[in-house]
């Protein structure tokens, strides 16, 4: 039997000690911050976290995914 289990990289999980996202989905290379309200200002908080914590992580949104107020944190 094969599990689809989803590791969580120790840059990933200090980024969201720190961001805390209320709602967030595992995925393969990162996760999916989702119910954002003012998408602006998260996804700059989202980029300040990593440069200041220097973590090996971006971040990727796209037109689709404002529908539902969410991005991703992806693993480089």
């Amino acid at each position: 039997m094969e599990t689809n289990e989803v590791k969580i990289t120790a840059d990933l999980q200090k980024f969201i000690d720190k961001f805390q996202p209320n709602k967030f989905k595992l995925m393969a290379k990162g996760i999916e911050v989702r119910g954002i309200k003012d998408m602006h200002r998260n996804l700059s908080q989202a980029k300040a976290i990593i440069e200041n914590l220097e973590l090996d992580l971006f971040v990727s949104h796209n037109a689709e995914m404002l529908s539902y107020g969410g991005f991703e944190v992806n693993n480089r």
